[in-house]
């Protein structure tokens, strides 16, 4: 009791306010470079002791397990002691504290305390941050501003505006706390700390809007979008780190993010980081990875404060970060401030499980969302447009095509009701020339619907849209045109990944191309204006497709393989794919695919069930994991493909199955990373690897390169927690790797180098 007596009556010296940070909805937006006021002090009586006394003992029953002890957050939980906390309350008052509290704490539990123990909370959290202890307790109804100087008055006028933010080159020496005045817990605003905020201030200033131009042809060191342009190759123009000094690479810098599954693709603008993970987005200086500000969304306590949320990026225009989020919203962040502006809910309140997992993209002021996981939502998955500027909604595709509409004959018959899945778990593609929208769609959830007696005479079981590409008008949603690249699948071998833009020379002329493979290692190519077959080339992992109708590209299912009632099938590649999310990077010029692949095998079995339980939805088949017959125990590998060709140009293989998208560059170089919890360069000509570095977990995510200051760097997420980390680990048992170790890590060369 001694040692919080000394906390709460510490007197709390406030520094220059230069910083701030805003709470909104619920909502914690860390601190930003503003301009500098004269030192305030705080209230003296804003609580009593005693009440922050019996304040701790609530705290450490109810709010501990999310922000700590100590009160310094993790797992997502923000810090409620410091500089983080002081600027996002600075002129509120102590009733907007406990409101805030009471409505939200703990996370899905608002109001489960008495009001009371709410009122307690505050006081010790105020406490904790070395405000003055006084005679009067904090009280529900207490109107006190938290940070005001002392004799003022203690009302609050609710309607005066937030201070408006002004250069960070107007802070000055004059406000700094008066040597020998510091107390504890006060920010000391010496010339270090000024010139800090100063450097951290211009990085933001020199963000400039992201035009749609920008997007589609981005400076070279930018990555705007997942695979850094609209075409969605993964490839980089820079080429400061090459064949010749790719072995020199060294970590430049490293930043700890909260726990998440680490599918995560940084963002990089003008020399700022963005990157997301758990509920937290955090803008970074890409120089030295200081924080510039960070957006923390609260979360129902049943999401786990976002913890196992799988996202594979966000995305970024005018000056907006437009965010997907654990609980089915978008929401859209100032790039400069990452203050809310506004927040929409996609996901409907009936859709239970459905997520938000593959990023979104930005095309002509419109954001472009696909959902998955629509295990048991009745219809199926969709995608939706929103305005860029207000979040309303433009317009909506359902992935899943409805009766009496194109297509709506193609599910065996079944009723809207029994049809499930075609989620979209991957950013889509954009050719503004012709103004169209590319975006693959996933297989059904429910083979059942397809796999049972035909219930319509002459309806198919394509299961249109399911494994199929989808060429959409952005301004409408309007379908121009699809390409189904594999009908009734129900083996879980989607094709709901990349599609990669380019133009290649079919049978003599150049064709505009939209090049994808599913999990089957098999990649098509489609003319992409107007969705005619023009090829496809086969990795040589599968043993499903024994033809290829070179007209059409419909594949032919070698016979002895198809479903057969509680029969289990031996099938190569496993439901895992060949290839999977992990995205494919592609040489434009070379006409280079640099493709990451694991090699595995299945039992596949198909249980038959009853018309309720098809009702239900759900799967009914089962996947049993398997080494390939002949396997000499190496699992992964990288592949060169001439996509014009299908000429294999080199294989790199390796014990660890593949974890991360492929990112290629004009250097020469292939980045990739496996389950070893290596990330490596290769020599993108022959596959040799030039260099390496152990990473603290796995990089299940996708690298990116960008340049600031005139250094390229080399971003990679670490931390595992997908559901290639649930799958593979039984071929290389001996592989052990850590979790809950979310990092992102950036290599450079070293700075005497060129």
């Amino acid at each position: 009791m001694k040692s919080l007596a000394l906390s709460v009556s510490r007197r709390f010296r406030w520094a220059p306010r230069a910083a701030a940070a805003l709470f909104v909805g619920g909502t914690v937006i860390a601190f930003l470079p503003v301009s500098a006021e004269p030192p305030v002090q705080a209230d003296s009586s804003l609580f009593s002791e005693d009440q922050a006394t019996r304040g701790k003992v609530v705290y450490a029953s109810h709010c501990a397990v999310c922000h700590g002890f100590e009160l310094t957050g993790g797992g997502g939980s923000p810090t409620l002691k410091g500089p983080d906390f002081l600027f996002g309350w600075s002129r509120k008052s102590t009733k907007d504290l406990v409101d805030y509290i009471s409505v939200n704490m703990p996370p899905g539990q608002g109001r489960s305390l008495s009001g009371q123990e709410y009122e307690d909370v505050a006081a010790y959290i105020l406490g904790a941050n070395g405000f003055r202890a006084g005679q009067s307790p904090l009280t529900a109804t207490t109107l006190r501003v938290i940070d005001q100087p002392s004799g003022a008055t203690n009302a609050v006028n609710v309607t005066d505006p937030a201070p408006t933010a002004t250069p960070a080159k107007e802070v000055t020496t004059q406000h700094r706390v008066p040597e020998g005045q510091e107390q504890e817990g006060a920010v000391n605003a010496d010339a270090t700390y000024i010139r800090a905020l100063e450097e951290r201030h211009a990085r933001l200033a020199g963000l400039s809007p992201v035009t749609d131009a920008m997007l589609a042809n981005p400076a070279d060191g930018d990555w705007l979008t997942w695979r850094r342009t609209y075409a969605g190759l993964g490839f980089s123009p820079l080429r400061q780190v090459n064949r010749e000094n790719a072995g020199m690479l060294t970590t430049a810098w490293s930043w700890s993010l909260p726990v998440s599954p680490n599918a995560i693709t940084p963002l990089a603008h003008d020399g700022v980081l963005f990157v997301y993970s758990a509920n937290r987005v955090q803008a970074l200086d890409g120089t030295n990875g200081d924080l510039l500000w960070q957006y923390i969304r609260a979360l129902p306590s049943a999401l786990g404060g976002g913890t196992g949320y799988s996202l594979r990026n966000i995305a970024i225009y005018d000056d907006k970060l437009f965010v997907p989020t654990a609980d089915g919203h978008m929401v859209a962040l100032e790039t400069k401030t990452g203050k809310l502006v506004w927040d929409k809910k996609i996901v409907p309140e009936d859709a239970g499980g459905v997520r938000l997992t593959g990023g979104p993209t930005v095309v002509k002021g419109k954001v472009i969302q696909g959902t998955s996981l629509c295990f048991t939502y009745k219809g199926g998955c969709f995608i939706t447009a929103l305005d860029a500027r207000t979040g309303e909604q433009v317009w909506r595709f359902n992935t899943i095509a409805r009766p009496g509409e194109p297509g709506g004959d193609s599910w065996n018959g079944a009723p809207l009701s029994e049809r499930y899945g075609g989620a979209i778990w991957t950013s889509g593609s954009y050719d503004s020339e012709l103004n169209l929208y590319y975006i693959g769609v996933g297989q059904t959830y429910d083979t059942a619907t397809l796999l049972q007696p035909q219930k319509a005479a002459g309806a198919s079981a394509d299961a249109l849209y399911t494994n199929t590409t989808l060429a959409l008008d952005p301004d409408t949603g309007k379908l121009k045109w699809h390409y189904q690249h594999f009908q009734r699948d129900v083996w879980d071998f989607d094709w709901a990944f990349e599609r990669s833009l380019l133009t290649l020379n079919v049978n003599g002329r150049p064709r505009r191309v939209s090049l994808t493979a599913g999990k089957l290692g098999i990649f098509d190519a489609i003319d992409r204006t107007n969705g005619k077959y023009l090829l496809s080339h086969d990795v040589g992992l599968q043993t499903l497709v024994v033809a290829i109708d070179p007209k059409t590209g419909t594949k032919r299912i070698d016979p002895a393989l198809a479903p057969k009632a509680d029969e289990s099938k031996s099938i190569c590649p496993h439901a895992g794919g060949a290839r999977s999310w992990p995205a494919t990077a592609v040489d434009p010029v070379g006409k280079i695919a640099f493709v990451p692949l694991a090699e595995s095998c299945m039992d596949f079995t198909w249980t038959p069930r009853d018309a309720a339980r098809t009702a239900a939805g759900g799967t009914d088949i089962r996947w049993k994991l398997k080494v390939r017959p002949g396997s000499d125990g190496k699992f992964g590998r990288v592949q060169a493909i001439n996509v014009e060709t299908g000429k294999v140009l080199w294989v790199n293989r390796r014990r660890a199955p593949q974890s991360s998208s492929i990112l290629a560059t004009a250097g020469g170089l292939v980045f990739e990373g496996g389950r070893d919890r290596r990330f490596r360069a290769l020599d993108n000509s022959t596959g040799k690897t030039l260099w390496e570095a152990r990473l603290s977990a796995v990089p299940s995510s996708t690298p990116i390169t960008y340049s600031a200051g005139g250094r390229q760097y080399i971003a990679v997420v670490a931390g595992g927690g997908n559901a290639h980390d649930s799958t593979w680990p039984i071929l290389t048992p001996e592989i052990d790797n850590p979790v809950g170790a979310t990092t992102l890590w950036i290599f450079a060369l070293p700075e005497s180098e060129p």
